[in-house]
Parts: C-alpha cells; sequence; structure tokens
C-alpha cells in the first residue's frame, strides 16, 4: 500500500524537475510513511511513498523488471499474486522479491495492456516501459483505490494517488468546474470521471490510460464492466451456499499480510459476516474495532460489543461526538475536493482507533451494493410498478399536481413523509432514482445558486450522472438498474473515497473482501428476488450466514454509519458553519446565493425543515474554498491560486 505521483513528457525530452517531483511526493507521506523513492529518465519521473504490508524487507518501489527497462510505482494488494508469480515463473519470469508489486511488472511483460484483466485486487498504478517508451496507468474494476490526472498547458501529464499532490505543481490551473459543483450539491461528492477542477480528471474505475511518446494525445480504454444476467435455475439454497463459500474465500485472500490486521465491526450484518469469516479462518482472535455514538438512537456499538464477546474478540471501541471540531476541521484536506458524507467523521475516528491496535483492516462495505440492502430499492420497486400501471401522460401531470401540493413533513413519522415520492413519481424512471439519491433537490439548488454560476452550467443537471448507468442497463430489472448505478457511481465516488482518504490519513489499509470482483460478477448473476424479496433485503446473505450469525442480527434492522447531523447542526455546529460560511473565500465566491444560503439555515433552525445534509455539503464546500482558495473570488472562470502559495499551503499539511 502506498501513494505514487508522476510526470510525464510525451515528446519523451524534457528532464523532471528532481525537486519538484520530490515535493509532490512528500504531500503524500501519510499514504506511506514506511519509506519513500523515485525513479527518473528522460521525459519520465515517478516517486513514491510506502506503507509496508507485504515482504516487509524487499518490497520497495520503485520496482524494475530484470534489465530495469519496466518501472512501476503501485498502490493496493494483488491478492493472486501467488498463483500469477508461479505461472510467471512458468514461462520464464524471474522474479528477485516476494512482493505482489514485482508481478505486475512481469504481467506487463507478458500479457502487455490485458495484464490488468488477471489481477485480483484493489490497485492503481503507473507503469513505463523504456523500451515501447509507453506510460500505462490503470486503476481496478470498482475504484477501490484512486488516481487523479492532468494535462498541463506545456502538454505534460502529471498523476497521483491525491489530488494534493497535482495542487503542489506550479504549472497546474486551479478553475473550479462549474459541473463538479451542481455534481457535488446533488449527491455530496463529485463523481468520477469529473473533479472538482477543471482541468484534473479522475481515471474511471476498470480503465486503463495509455500514452505512448511521440502521440498527440493519450488513449483511455474500459478493460471491464459489471453485467447483471441472472441465472433462474440458481435456487436459494444452493446460491447459499455458494456465497457463503465465495465469501469465505474473499476474506481469506484477504488475510494475507506480514504486518498485525483485524477488522472493522460495527454490529450490523455485512461487517459481522466479514469477521464471523476472520474468526473461523484465524487461529488467535483478531482485533475489532468499533465507534459508537452519544445518542442511543445511532449508536450500534452495543450490538459490536455482544457480538465481540460472543466471537472472543479483542475489542476496541470510540466515540464520535460533535464537541470533536478537530476531527471535522481536518476533513477538507484529507479530501483535497469538497465531500459532504457526514460519515466520514465516525469514519476518520475508526481509523484512528484502528491504527492504535493494527495496519490493516477488513471492512464490510460493499455488501448493500451487491445485495441490495438499502431500503431505496424497495421504494425504487414500489414505484416502478406504479410507472408500469400509468401511462406517462397520465401519470406525470398526475403526481406533479399532487407533489406540489404536499407538504413537505420532514419532522413527521416516515409513513407521513410523501412529498419526495409524489415527487418522483412523476418523473422518469433514472430522474427518480436520481432524487431518490440526491442530498439536495433540484429545486433546492437552482435557489441557491448565483445567477453567474447558472449561466455557467449552461443547463447541464445532476441527473445526467445517473442516466448515463440507466443507458447502459437498458432493458433490465428495475433492481438491476439501480445496483448497477450505485456500484458505478455512489460506491467509488462516496464509499470507497470516504475509507480509502480517512484510512490512508492515518497510514492503515482497509481490504473490502465484498468487493473481491469474482463475487462481484456472482453476485451480478443472481435473481433479483434472491436479493430482494417482500420478506426483505439481503435475502441470500441473510441465508448464507445462518450457520455464522446470532438471528438477532440477521434480523435486526439496518441503522447505517450515520451521525445525527440534522440535531448537531441545530445545536454545537451550527456556530462553526455559521463562521465558515461568512469567510471571504466562500461568501465572496460569486458561486452561491448568500441570502439564499440563509434562509435554507433558518428553515432548519426553526426545525420544520431538515436542511441538515445540504446545509453540511455547504459547509464542507467553505472549508475546501478556504483551505485551497484562499482568495475572495473563487469562480469558475478566475480563480487561481499562485504556485508558489499552493505549495506552501499545502507542504505542511501533508
Amino acid at each position: 500500500m502506498c501513494g505514487f505521483v508522476g510526470i510525464f513528457d510525451p515528446h519523451g525530452e524534457a528532464p523532471v524537475d528532481w525537486a519538484l517531483l520530490s515535493r509532490m511526493n512528500r504531500t503524500q507521506t501519510h499514504r506511506g510513511p514506511d519509506g519513500e523513492g523515485t525513479y527518473r529518465a528522460p521525459g519520465i519521473g515517478l516517486g513514491y511513498t510506502r506503507l509496508a504490508i507485504i515482504d516487509l524487507d524487499t518490497g520497495a518501489q520503485p520496482m524494475f523488471n530484470e534489465d530495469r527497462s519496466v518501472v512501476v510505482v503501485y498502490n493496493g494488494e494483488i491478492y493472486n499474486f501467488r498463483d500469477l508469480r508461479s505461472e510467471l515463473r512458468g514461462r520464464g519470469h524471474r522474479f528477485d522479491t516476494a512482493s505482489d508489486t514485482e508481478v505486475i511488472v512481469h504481467a506487463w511483460e507478458e500479457w502487455g495492456e490485458a495484464c490488468v484483466t488477471r489481477l485480483r485486487g484493489m490497485f492503481a498504478f503507473a507503469l513505463w516501459d523504456a523500451r515501447q517508451r509507453i506510460l500505462f496507468l490503470a486503476r481496478d474494476r470498482i475504484g477501490i483505490k484512486p488516481l487523479h490526472y492532468a494535462v498541463l498547458p506545456d502538454g505534460a501529464l502529471v498523476f497521483a494517488s491525491e489530488l494534493k499532490a497535482l495542487l503542489a505543481h506550479p504549472g497546474l490551473p486551479r478553475r473550479i468546474e462549474p459541473l463538479a459543483i451542481e455534481d457535488y450539491l446533488a449527491y455530496g461528492y463529485v463523481p468520477d470521471p469529473r473533479s472538482i477542477y477543471r482541468d484534473v480528471a479522475k481515471l474511471r474505475p476498470g480503465h486503463w490510460l495509455a500514452w505512448r511518446v511521440g502521440a498527440a494525445a493519450p488513449r483511455e480504454q474500459r478493460y471491464w464492466q459489471l453485467r447483471f444476467a441472472a441465472r433462474p435455475q440458481l435456487g436459494a439454497a444452493q446460491a447459499a451456499d455458494e456465497l457463503r463459500e465465495r465469501l469465505d474465500e474473499a476474506v481469506a485472500l484477504r488475510m494475507i499480510a506480514d504486518v498485525p490486521l483485524g477488522a472493522f465491526l460495527s454490529g450490523g450484518i455485512d461487517s459481522s459476516a466479514i469477521v464471523a469469516m476472520m474468526r473461523r479462518r484465524s487461529a488467535t482472535p483478531p482485533d475489532t474495532c468499533a465507534i459508537g455514538f452519544e445518542e442511543s438512537d445511532h449508536d450500534e456499538s452495543r450490538f459490536a460489543k455482544e457480538l465481540a464477546l460472543t466471537w472472543g474478540t479483542r475489542h476496541h471501541v470510540g466515540h464520535a461526538r460533535s464537541r470533536d471540531l478537530e476531527v471535522i476541521e481536518r476533513l477538507p484536506g484529507v479530501y483535497d475536493e469538497p465531500f459532504a458524507d457526514s460519515s466520514a467523521i465516525p469514519t476518520m475516528q475508526l481509523c484512528a482507533l484502528a491504527r492504535q491496535v493494527v495496519k490493516v483492516a477488513l471492512s464490510g462495505d460493499g455488501g448493500d451494493e451487491l445485495f441490495a440492502g438499502y431500503r431505496r430499492y424497495r421504494w425504487h420497486l414500489y414505484e416502478e410498478r406504479v410507472r408500469e400501471l400509468l401511462p406517462a401522460a397520465i401519470r406525470r401531470p398526475l403526481f406533479g399536481v399532487l407533489g406540489g401540493l404536499y407538504p413537505k413533513l420532514d419532522w413527521a413519522p416516515q409513513p407521513l413523509r410523501l412529498k419526495a415520492t409524489l415527487c418522483e413519481l412523476a418523473l422518469d424512471s433514472a430522474d427518480a432514482y436520481c432524487q431518490s439519491v440526491s442530498i439536495t433537490s433540484d429545486a433546492v439548488r437552482r435557489r441557491l445558486y448565483a445567477p453567474e454560476l447558472r449561466r455557467e452550467l449552461q443547463g447541464y443537471d445532476a441527473a445526467q450522472v445517473i442516466r448515463a448507468q440507466w443507458r447502459e442497463t437498458e432493458g433490465q430489472h428495475p433492481l438491476d438498474q439501480a445496483q448497477y448505478a450505485d456500484i458505478m457511481t455512489y460506491l467509488p465516488g462516496d464509499i470507497l473515497t470516504k475509507v480509502d482518504r480517512a484510512s490512508m490519513a492515518h497510514s492503515l489499509e482497509v481490504r473490502v473482501p465484498f468487493l473481491d470482483h469474482p463475487l462481484i460478477e456472482w453476485a451480478a448473476s443472481l435473481p433479483p428476488e434472491l436479493r430482494l424479496n417482500a420478506r426483505g433485503s439481503k435475502r441470500v446473505l441473510r441465508s448464507a450466514l445462518e450457520r455464522d450469525l446470532p438471528a438477532a442480527v440477521l434480523r435486526r434492522r439496518k441503522m447505517g454509519f450515520a451521525v445525527p447531523l440534522a440535531a448537531w447542526l441545530r445545536g454545537p455546529l451550527l456556530g462553526p458553519v455559521r463562521q465558515a460560511l461568512a469567510e471571504p473565500a466562500f461568501a465572496q465566491s460569486g458561486l452561491l446565493d448568500a441570502r439564499a444560503v440563509e434562509r435554507l439555515i433558518q428553515e432548519h433552525q426553526r426545525g420544520g425543515s431538515d436542511h441538515s445534509r445540504t446545509i453540511w455539503a455547504l459547509y464542507m464546500f467553505a472549508g475546501f474554498l478556504g483551505r485551497a482558495h484562499g482568495c475572495e473570488s473563487p469562480s469558475p472562470d478566475h480563480c487561481q491560486v499562485g504556485a508558489e502559495a499552493a505549495v506552501e499551503a499545502k507542504e505542511p499539511r501533508a
């Protein structure tokens, strides 16, 4: 596990500034405090920082082939590296280390661009082939590991694990992307491949990018795409048995490490499944970690404690509190671009707790996306039935009027909060699903935008992100479409980003067994009714775990890992929020309407409306502007931070 950076001249001539490369590299020391290194040749420079997990003695990077014509820097874990090493040795390749990194070098020599299809794990890497004079960048199938890149005005390509490393380059333009603001306020994150900056992109999950010296531009290609194709002949009992075997194998592969290893344990079904499999495989009780809340309706830690006692794990518990402002103030610097998932707070605290006892932790992330664990899937299927029954010509005006008339009862019990559902029924399927996953409605977003930002958007709306996923699954079951959209957008953009940055900020590696790509492909082959039916969600997963988990865990309703944000923003966080929104970088940005923002806060304070997620998003956006753009007017057209100021602002905090 590590962080890496690179500078590439597609003309193959310009010498790379070693001091600049090193400065970019040092911004990511938190990703790899155990070592660092650089490689330079005409037109290419690579840097890395290492978090030593496997082959502690000889696994340093950059790593080369036998004649040093191929070099790689890499972030992640290749779980099938032992099998690949045996196969490649049989084909005549010589290995000098016991590291999984060296497998990538020889896999490239043997299979070229197709090497990524042979890798099983989480990874992002940059490889330079001096003979072919080609740079090759790749990212894992699901996007567990990040990779940012930008083509500079002088034609050079810069790339890095985290955005902060690119910002240390004086030649990087820092123009804010207006479309990213629309996406961010809709979803709470900036979906791939876009970033908050107009000139920076994220390499999309399941893609590679190659640039040969002399070529006018890089080539980007998708090497993996998830397909939902149900096997109706697969029975429930057979599916449950097969799932248990596959999950057990995925966990076993992720227990390979030369350092202390443990797990996150929330008390929910997904993390409990991972710990149960670990306990079966481990001769000694693993370390488990959980975060609790003072507010009982958000606190799952008591369930985690009961499971830890049952399994005899060495259990560690921390607590998330609204008064922990130090953690909140760190978030903009950890995530680099605006990120509004408030569960980043307990995730940061969980990772800090885990790092005190282990260097690697297994997580249950991905279980909800694979096995339909979110409540919104059930509501989506209900809405789809209505759409099937009523022609659009009747449905749109009918529910449009009803949705407009029905009051927004955020304070009322869940069955009475029908406004969003009525409004969604007036929309087509993709647009309705976009509304269900959005943190801010279309109407509120339009209210918040300043005239300049509205002009810059030129009619763009965030629903285009979901529509693109719907087109890729056209004609498939509604549940398949919703899950596919989440796996392609929410999972890499929110969940995996949240965990990667929070864990790496504490030099902790997190592994996600549910996101083993053979397991993902198998789950996508299940009939929809084995994922979600009248009896509830995650049906096949619950059946698979009946021998491993207590019945109370299997029956308990999902709580999620959310902070009591609405209450915090009416109480202890209100002052810090108002202060941040009054700072010049936000208040004078020309991007948002200050009066509309104030009205939103007042409506939330009065208690009739819950605008907590939108206010939190604005708070995190203000933190981003203040940290990265300490200027009075960071508008889409003219916000540029001076290169020297950018490095000074970033480097001491790395």
